[in-house]
């Protein structure tokens, strides 16, 4: 008789708050976590490329996109891992049929490019500008190579609009879907 482990994918734009709410659904329920997105910006920097232009070369080789989406795969389909966050996490979770939430954070263009400001360290407008063009170089990619674009919300059984609430209002939210299921 096994007990099965509580498992939740987090997705979202870049600067909609997901490595914020992955850190406190940790802290708060002590459990493991895979960040996709620091994956993504580690091997970018790895590379010297900005995040734009990293996501440029993963559209002309999509070698790098598999690799990833290969290991977000696994930890979903593994006992290891509570927490799996990447924008693509809920979809390879909704395609394999995981018994696991899907949540994904929805927060408006603007308040997003806010938030990259603070972390990149660059001005709204530079936020804006990169924030659209990785947005719409990434959608691309997805759209060729799956045939989807993350923010579809065919796969996500619960969508939070965190664009005019805190982060511990998300966190609430997301602890409470958690502990309802």
């Amino acid at each position: 008789m096994g007990v099965s482990m509580k498992k939740v994918t987090i997705s979202g734009h870049p600067g909609s708050g997901t490595s914020t709410l992955v850190e406190g659904l940790e802290h708060h329920f002590g459990w493991k976590s895979i960040n996709g997105g620091e994956i993504f910006r580690a091997e970018a920097k790895n590379r010297g490329m900005t995040l734009a232009e990293f996501g440029s070369l993963c559209s002309n080789d999509e070698s790098v996109d598999l690799q990833l989406d290969n290991s977000l795969r696994e930890y979903i389909a593994g006992d290891k891992i509570n927490i799996i966050e990447s924008r693509l996490a809920g979809w390879w979770a909704f395609k394999m049929d995981a018994n696991c939430l899907r949540i994904w954070l929805n927060v408006s263009e603007n308040e997003r490019a806010k938030r990259v400001t603070t972390r990149e360290q660059i001005s709204l407008e530079q936020a804006k500008q990169a924030n659209a063009i990785r947005l719409a170089v990434d959608n691309e990619r997805y759209q060729k190579m799956y045939g989807f674009i993350p923010e579809d919300p065919t796969p996500y059984t619960h969508i939070i609009d965190a664009t005019d609430i805190t982060a511990q209002e998300v966190l609430k939210q997301a602890v409470e879907i958690l502990s309802g299921d």
